[in-house]
């Protein structure tokens, strides 16, 4: 699933629950700031810029965004889109010879000549209807010794499955009254967007009424009612519904329209070439941050410089599969990815194994993954995380990172209160609170999540790709992990114990040349 704090089910709406309303003040472009020229804890890229990059050369570098889906049209993307040279625009073959036809910009695993899936289930929705053939009327009596381990772990699903089913159903009717609430305050007022002034003057009728009108008073401070309602109210709403409709929904199939066999791991050509697909906000969020064309007057300014976003379409709003993520990765090896971004995440796997198979020929082939940790507040040592670098058949993915969120201030804000952690299995923290970046149409919106800290990480690992050409992804992770700024805070919740910074990384990278 696609996980930042605005969209995920395991990674982060439920933090709405714990604090509801939340203020951001920080600078623009803060993520590519300076701690101590700006007084903001961004990595330095500015500054790497100005004082280390500017009479050097470049050369382009391949980066393959899988998600939800990228905006190819966006004004700050567009001149960076990856375009397929081999490949004749709509002429309805392969020209390539690659398996895949019209893959002009990239390529959909999750959709076919009929459409492109928006909503899925959840892996522990599919993991519950497949077992619950055998099992759903069972019990340890009448199950045969050698099903009772794959009993006992679909007792264990159910019981989950059963929990965070009433979970969304309190959520959304909770965001359902909240929701109620404020709009009624709203309609009363009658301005579609009231500032703090309009709900300070307003008289409220009941206990209900005074509520909103203390909260958004509160929280009208440095942002606009519709910035406020955007990315805590509507989302927190639609989350909630979307599980209940879709993602934890056992009649719920939207896999007939892909048209494969999902039980078929080993199947590779199937899909489209759409690779916005029906909901882009996610991937092309994902996509500015790693590399927003700089200094155009128009935007934001990503992290690298000189790169080519590969859109690889393999994340609905709901759980990836398996199989598409691993047939994303060779796709995005086999057609000159360097460096792949993987924002989204799960709890269970249906199948690892064609997955690491995947990352291995990923590393095989010098190409850097890197993954955002996940935005449940979680220690990932002693919690599931799909997909992740340890093989199931022993050993680590050499050229992985996964990353956590940091905040700007360097305080007890540091790490993002959503970010998962883990002393061994979170590798660094970059931004990833209140990031502004694009999103479909051309616009921009902030977002938070271990989905916007991994593309700062991935951007970085670009750059420094892009400077220093012949550094192989092992040694590009090896720079961005020593070069990291350490925070006494961070110490036991990564492997590092630091956030990354592009300064400090691009000066090491100057000396593996030597």
């Amino acid at each position: 699933m696609k996980i930042n704090m605005l969209c995920s089910r395991v990674f982060g709406i439920s933090l709405l629950a714990v604090m509801p309303f939340m203020s951001f003040a920080q600078k623009p472009n803060w993520q590519n700031l300076d701690l101590k020229t700006d007084s903001t804890f961004g990595i330095s890229t500015e500054k790497a810029y100005k004082e280390l990059l500017k009479s050097k050369k470049s050369t382009q570098v391949v980066v393959a965004v899988l998600d939800g889906g990228v905006d190819i049209n966006h004004e700050d993307l567009k001149s960076l889109i990856w375009i397929n040279k081999k490949e004749k625009a709509g002429n309805g073959k392969d020209d390539d010879k690659n398996g895949y036809i019209d893959d002009i910009n990239g390529w959909n695993f999750l959709g076919s000549a009929k459409g492109s899936i928006n909503h899925e289930t959840l892996e522990l929705t599919r993991l519950i209807r497949r077992d619950q053939v055998r099992f759903a009327n069972a019990d340890v009596t009448s199950v045969a010794p050698a099903d009772l381990p794959a009993f006992q772990a679909y007792q264990k699903n159910k019981a989950e499955f059963d929990k965070e089913l009433q979970e969304a159903k309190t959520g959304l009717e909770r965001f359902a009254a909240i929701k109620a609430g404020i709009d009624n305050v709203v309609k009363k007022i009658g301005k579609a967007e009231p500032t703090a002034d309009d709900f300070s003057a307003f008289k409220p009728g009941d206990q209900m009424e005074a509520n909103v009108q203390r909260i958004m008073v509160q929280q009208l401070k440095g942002i606009t009612f519709k910035e406020f309602y955007d990315a805590q109210i509507a989302p927190g709403y639609d989350h909630y519904k979307s599980q209940i409709d879709y993602n934890l929904n056992l009649e719920y199939d939207p896999r007939p329209l892909v048209g494969d066999d999902p039980n078929n791991s080993k199947e590779r050509f199937y899909g489209n070439n759409d690779v916005a697909g029906p909901d882009a906000m996610h991937g092309s969020h994902v996509a500015g941050i790693i590399g927003a064309q700089r200094n155009n007057d128009l935007g934001i300014n990503g992290v690298a410089d000189n790169v080519l976003i590969m859109g690889v379409r393999s994340t609905p709003n709901g759980d990836e599969r398996d199989k598409d993520v691993a047939n994303s990765i060779r796709y995005a090896v086999d057609n000159g990815a360097k460096v792949i971004n993987m924002s989204f995440g799960k709890a269970y796997s249906w199948d690892k194994a064609v997955v690491d198979e995947a990352v291995k020929y990923a590393v095989s082939k010098d190409v850097l993954l890197i993954h955002a940790a996940g935005n449940d507040n979680k220690n990932l040592e002693v919690e599931a995380n799909f997909p992740n670098p340890d093989y199931a058949t022993g050993g680590t993915a050499a050229a992985w990172i996964t990353v956590g969120a940091s905040g700007w201030e360097n305080n007890e804000s540091i790490k993002a209160s959503f970010s998962n952690f883990g002393k061994t299995k979170v590798d660094v923290f970059a931004p990833g609170v209140n990031i502004n970046s694009t999103i479909p149409g051309s616009k921009y919106q902030k977002l938070n999540g271990t989905s916007m800290a991994a593309p700062v990480v991935a951007g970085l690992a670009a750059l420094i790709r892009s400077y220093y050409p012949k550094l192989k992804a092992v040694q590009v992770k090896e720079i961005i992990m020593k070069s990291v700024q350490k925070v006494d805070r961070l110490s036991d919740l990564c492997v590092t114990g630091g956030v990354v910074n592009a300064y400090e990384a691009l000066k090491l990278a100057e000396t593996y040349k030597k």
